[in-house]
């Protein structure tokens, strides 16, 4: 099938080409027709992040380019994991990581068709390394791995002080086993991964070329850092999860919204599918003023509508006017809610017994005293639902709560908190 010539000038563009074997192969080898390649999940967790988005991103650019995505999800490398300058992983059971596995492949198939002549496919190594007898695994692959290079690698030299158990030390060789299967049974060649993956992704390649005399391409993407040289997608509640269970779609879009001047751009080009003259074009404005954040609210809206999609781009949108701008609140879902009064602070209170507007001002830390909440009540500067409270012996009823279950309460123009009824 016909593929898109101008493909790796664009990963550049974007910069998602940190290191790649040799580049005029790679252009050759991905301009003369369809490539199949793979990238590699790991279920460590019950959910991707941001930096696995960014690999899912590029295979859908690559797969949109007329390629053939292979999608591994690890349920063999899950249950040891890469190793990391932090120590060792800790070992997660068998059935967990089979739970995962089916979590992170329901997460990576929207990105991807799995229809057409380039349809993508989903593979898991477990089915090829389960019924591995330890022999073979040491005579076809462990045959072909220096010890001296391993021990040379990064992350392996600066774990050897610390202590690097010999299960973590031999992930590099179940990596490149994947490479070589799919080499093999698949016709796949190329092979892409984040910059630390970058000494598995060539360990493959030169596995390939050792066992069954094949040429294999690789190319590592960058490492996301914020302009300090810390790494991005961290949130105050941890990393910047894909799954809506582990971070709601308002704090997700928050956090794109609040991404530094410094790197819009990047993220504009690596996380949205924006042709390059409107990214530019935008850049070009946002330089001008910065002030509006526009670059931002763009970035936010496109990457929550491509991971959530865009009506709960839109609830997000619409909580964060309903809390900062005005608008009606009623009609946001719990959850959004949840999410946006998480860092104001909420209270929960039995719906059997409600307190009522004086209480609850004082109850959320809104007012110190029930006489300040009163009068605050007076003098018109206390909310509930972005109503103005006229009584201060209000008592909630069920037609006040948002989705049944949230009462927003809000003193002035910017104090907010929550009453969680249950």
């Amino acid at each position: 099938m016909s593929v898109d010539p101008t493909l790796l000038d664009d990963l550049e563009w974007r910069g998602l080409i940190a290191e790649s074997t040799d580049r005029e192969a790679l252009r050759a080898a991905v301009s003369e027709g369809s490539v199949r390649f793979y990238v590699g999940f790991d279920p460590t967790a019950p959910s991707l992040h941001m930096g696995h988005l960014v690999q899912v991103l590029t295979a859908r650019r690559l797969q949109l380019a007329g390629h053939t995505p292979y999608a591994l999800v690890g349920g063999a490398t899950g249950m040891i994991g890469d190793p990391r300058d932090s120590g060792e992983r800790t070992l997660n059971p068998a059935e967990t990581v089979a739970e995962w596995v089916q979590r992170v492949r329901s997460q990576i198939e929207p990105f991807l068709s799995f229809d057409g002549d380039n349809a993508a496919t989903m593979v898991n190594n477990l089915d090829w390394t389960a019924g591995l007898s330890t022999i073979e695994f040491l005579r076809d692959v462990g045959k072909h791995f220096p010890v001296n290079r391993m021990l040379a690698r990064d992350v392996v030299s600066r774990r050897l002080e610390s202590g690097i158990s010999y299960t973590e030390f031999s992930y590099v060789l179940l990596q490149s086993l994947d490479f070589l299967t799919l080499y093999r049974d698949h016709g796949v060649s190329l092979q892409f991964g984040g910059s630390d993956q970058w000494g598995n992704l060539t360990a493959g390649a030169e596995l390939i070329r050792r066992s069954v005399g094949g040429k294999a391409h690789a190319f590592a993407t960058p490492l996301l850092t914020k302009s300090d040289g810390t790494k991005y997608g961290k949130t105050e509640g941890g990393a910047l999860w894909l799954d809506p269970e582990m971070l709601a779609p308002y704090a997700f879009h928050q956090f794109w919204l609040n991404v530094e001047d410094e790197k819009i751009g990047e993220l504009l080009r690596i996380f949205t599918f924006l042709p390059r003259d409107e990214i530019e074009a935008l850049e070009a404005r946002h330089a001008e003023k910065p002030f509006l954040r526009e670059a931002q609210q763009v970035l936010a809206d496109e990457v929550t509508t491509l991971v959530h999609g865009s009506e709960e781009t839109e609830q997000a949108k619409a909580a964060a006017r309903a809390l900062f701008g005005g608008g009606d609140i009623t009609q946001l879902s719990a959850a959004t809610i949840g999410a946006a009064l998480a860092g104001a602070g909420t209270i929960d209170v039995d719906a059997a017994g409600i307190p009522d507007v004086t209480d609850l001002l004082t109850l959320t830390g809104l007012t110190k005293s029930k006489g300040e909440a009163r009068r605050a009540v007076s003098e018109g500067g206390a909310y509930l639902n972005n109503v103005r409270i006229d009584d201060p012996a209000h008592v909630p009823a069920s037609e006040d709560l948002i989705d049944g279950s949230w009462l927003v309460l809000r003193r002035g123009k910017k104090r907010y908190a929550g009453v969680r009824v249950q």
